[in-house]
């Protein structure tokens, strides 16, 4: 079996995995970025442009991160697992930053929400209130799962409707790697190797890493088994030769 093959057959039975709510087990190859517990690991943060913290002196980068935990923890709360956010407040955002991934996360939210995943520290995988369109008059009735700052460009919409009622959990399945970026919904293909736009500077390819940040707009919503898994530089290319990249 070849390497190439290897990969390609990882991630599809990595994508073929569910891990039920309340798992202790992490997935083979995954690191959870949640430890059920409490909100280690993660600081606030807006919707700014991460390059901001690259050029922090590590000491500055040190207290501002400190400076956001008495908002995140006014907002951000854990109860059995679950990570619960009241609608307000500052992202949740990772200490770490990360290249090339997969990510798993399951989420629930309720009506009129709007929310996200950031991705290397860029707006965003859309998570909304799917039910009705003149809700938001954006195109929430497409569905969650797109890359919403897509302007003209593939991925912006999902592929389909995947979202699950509300009061019930919904996985998504992100895999990020380069500039391209798909994701799975309820195990239905909404965003097919897309590549991402920089919000912050649209007309240059997106950064190379950046932390994953969980949105909070207006509504509430839950996480719980948000799992990653690294590509190495060596997985990473292999991934695009198979995409024709």
């Amino acid at each position: 079996m070849n390497f190439r093959f290897r990969i390609f057959l990882s991630l599809g039975v990595a994508l073929s995995l569910h891990v039920p709510a309340g798992a202790e087990d992490v997935p083979e190859g995954f690191t959870p970025l949640f430890n059920g517990k409490d909100l280690s690991g993660w600081f606030g943060r807006k919707t700014e442009d991460p390059v901001k913290l690259t050029e922090m002196a590590t000491e500055e980068l040190k207290a501002h991160k400190e400076s956001t935990l008495e908002d995140i923890h006014a907002h951000w709360t854990v109860v059995d697992g679950v990570l619960h956010n009241d609608g307000k407040g500052l992202y949740l955002t990772t200490d770490k930053n990360y290249a090339d991934f997969e990510l798993r996360l399951e989420y629930k939210t309720v009506p009129l929400a709007d929310s996200g995943i950031y991705l290397r520290g860029v707006p965003q995988v859309q998570i909304w209130d799917s039910t009705e369109e003149k809700k938001f008059k954006l195109g929430a009735n497409k569905g969650s799962g797109g890359l919403w700052n897509n302007k003209d460009m593939p991925g912006k919409d999902p592929l389909v409707l995947a979202d699950k009622p509300f009061g019930e959990w919904n996985q998504m399945n992100i895999t990020m790697v380069g500039e391209y970026v798909t994701v799975y919904l309820n195990g239905k293909l909404v965003v097919d190797h897309a590549k991402m736009r920089n919000y912050f500077k649209p007309r240059e390819p997106i950064y190379e890493s950046g932390p994953i940040q969980l949105q909070t707009h207006g509504g509430e919503i839950s996480w719980r088994n948000i799992y990653i898994r690294e590509y190495s530089e060596m997985e990473a290319k292999a991934y695009l030769a198979l995409k024709g990249e």
